[in-house]
């Protein structure tokens, strides 16, 4: 196999101690363990492991076997029942599913999709085949609890943040975080405290977040008098680049702060000697993780993974009974349990996904006029990056992503993750096969061979984009902003205003305005080009953004809530106020108000 010591975080951290508990394993043994039972990257904290310490693989396997995916074999007992149904869903075990419908995902799936029977467990206070499937994924994980998800990695972000974020408490997170974080914000009432992450404008893509950085952030909030109630970091990014979360968790738990990771890129980096540690590895106290995206459960399924003592199990038990469906879909559930078994039945899962990116990486790099993203792209240490996460830009053909996206879907059927100003980002996983990546490279052959010629080795041409990320200013928290009042704007007169809604662009899903912060014209610039090359907006409520809410001072939030410190509003001096009176006047009222430290003051009355 082709080294990755250019993108293993573990060789970093050589020579620092691994897991005590396979010492009494022969060399062979210790070889064929998975590395979900070795952790390969030294930690200053050790991942409590409970099963399939000091065994081989073979014996670890043969007990995985014997009660393989229990919550799936629970599905598949309940369905074979020779029952007459008097319960929910409606299609009553397929018998009335929709044609259409069954035509096109068998009836089999209707026969399984069942609701909460007792055989089946309760997902919000599991007893039986839930509680013993999550209790396999936390080992096979790392982990001291694992809940399943069924909300997506989305309603484990929210539970993170509000287990351990007050109203009021400031929690430390990158600006190119995920949407999810935003609405946790909401949620929680937690004020933002932003960093701003290294930013490639010639690729368009921001990096991961520093030690260092995370450092000055909770020193600066100390220094004010403000509670931290935790830090969150993204690693790996969309486009897997991962963090140095050892680093910053040792900055953390020196205060007492946990560390919460969305990690929903990640959940692949257990399963591989050469990949980057996992954020439970460093020493993080939550991870959520995306299991339907390199893993192989259903879309919408995810898990939450928790370890140490910072963090109270039961609180996000209860944020989780509070933001997932009290339904849940079993298929999902199931889906779950299911891929943990796949994993736990095969030490070398991901072994070709691996040499395929390589070998891809290193073909396409020798394309002309076609560059792959890799760390030598950041000026700052990143420890990692993902190897089966590819990034190209065509930027030397004066082709940008988007463009040479639509040629490589329309021409060479080449579908992508994700698609950028810059660059496109293929994504291999465990359903990749050597005739895909084959075509991939064939095809950009192809596009370098095209504009090559046409456009000459010119030189990559001044098309770097405006960060959209390190300038802003906050008015009001994404809470007080949510809920106050607010009226649209045209796009063209929305500069200097207060954004009111979340904006940002799908995939990949990162805001660019985030309600409460001041409309600049580098964010309405950005918007503007990413929409005009086809990007879905989402968020806004004119999707097509000829228009922007925005968000007023005059705030109504409910009084259970509190209000954001008055260091977000001191900046704010005067704020306009317009607003029509009754239908028979024929002017409008102009209202001219001040804003204070601490107090809004009302806009005059009509006399």
């Amino acid at each position: 196999m082709a080294s990755l010591s250019a993108y293993s975080a573990c060789s970093a951290m050589a020579g620092m101690s691994r897991n005590k508990g396979i010492g009494a394993a022969s060399n062979t043994d210790k070889e064929s363990i998975m590395r979900h039972v070795v952790v390969q990257c030294g930690t200053s904290w050790d991942t409590p492991r409970t099963s399939n310490t000091g065994g081989s693989h073979a014996e670890s396997s043969a007990a995985a076997k014997a009660g393989t995916a229990p919550l799936v074999e629970a599905l598949k007992s309940t369905a074979n029942q020779d029952v007459s149904c008097f319960h929910f869903p409606g299609h009553n075990r397929g018998k009335a599913s929709p044609p259409s419908l069954s035509e096109l995902i068998d009836s089999k799936t209707f026969l399984h999709d069942l609701p909460e029977l007792p055989e089946l467990d309760d997902l919000f206070s599991p007893k039986g085949v839930i509680l013993d499937a999550q209790k396999q994924a936390a080992d096979l994980f790392g982990s001291f609890k694992t809940w399943f998800l069924v909300n997506g990695s989305t309603c484990g972000i929210q539970a993170s943040v509000m287990a351990t974020c007050s109203p009021g408490d400031y929690l430390i997170v990158p600006r190119n975080c995920h949407i999810s974080v935003i609405s946790a914000l909401v949620l929680s009432g937690a004020v933002p405290k932003y960093i701003v992450p290294e930013y490639n404008s010639g690729w368009d893509i921001a990096g991961g977040i520093t030690p260092s950085q995370v450092d000055k952030a909770v020193k600066e909030l100390e220094e004010d008098g403000k509670k931290v109630g935790a830090a969150l970091v993204t690693s790996p990014t969309y486009h897997g680049i991962c963090s140095n979360i050892q680093g910053i968790v040792d900055i953390c738990h020196l205060k007492g702060i946990p560390v919460i990771v969305d990690e929903a890129h990640g959940a692949h980096f257990r399963f591989h000697g050469e990949f980057p540690c996992t954020a439970i590895e460093q020493g993080a106290d939550l991870a959520v993780q995306s299991t339907h995206k390199v893993l192989c459960s259903l879309t919408q399924s995810s898990m939450l993974h928790m370890v140490g003592h910072l963090v109270d199990a039961d609180k996000v038990s209860q944020c989780l009974q509070l933001l997932q469906s009290s339904s849940p879909s079993y298929l999902l559930l199931s889906s779950l349990d299911a891929a943990r078994a796949q994993l736990s039945e095969n030490a070398e899962s991901f072994d070709e996904p691996v040499s395929m990116a390589l070998e891809t990486k290193h073909q396409l790099s020798t394309i002309p006029g076609i560059s792959v993203l890799d760390l030598s792209n950041f000026l700052s240490d990143f420890p990692a990056i993902d190897p089966l996460r590819i990034t190209l830009s065509a930027s030397d053909l004066q082709l940008s992503g988007y463009e040479a996206d639509d040629i490589l879907a329309e021409k060479h059927q080449i579908v992508s993750e994700l698609v950028g100003t810059q660059a496109v980002t293929f994504a291999v996983n465990l359903g990749t096969r050597w005739h895909d990546v084959q075509r991939l490279v064939h095809s950009v052959n192809h596009l370098s061979e095209k504009y090559f010629s046409q456009n000459g080795s010119s030189s990559r041409k001044d098309n770097h984009v405006c960060s959209p990320l390190d300038k802003f200013s906050i008015k009001l928290t994404p809470r007080e902003a949510f809920f106050s009042k607010k009226r649209r704007v045209c796009i063209e007169d929305s500069l200097g205003e207060i954004c009111g809604e979340l904006i940002c662009p799908y995939p990949p899903g990162i805001p660019v305005l985030i309600p409460g912060e001041v409309i600049t014209q580098d964010s309405l610039s950005y918007l503007i080009n990413v929409r005009d090359n086809g990007m879905v907006i989402s968020g806004a409520a004119d999707g097509e953004l000829k228009s922007i809410m925005n968000g007023s001072l005059s705030l109504n939030i409910d009084s259970g809530s509190q209000a954001s410190d008055t260091s977000l509003h001191t900046s704010m001096v005067f704020q306009k106020h317009v607003e029509k009176v009754a239908e028979l006047r024929t002017h409008l009222l102009l209202c001219v108000y001040s804003w204070s430290h601490t107090v809004v003051a009302e806009p005059p009355k009509e006399t």
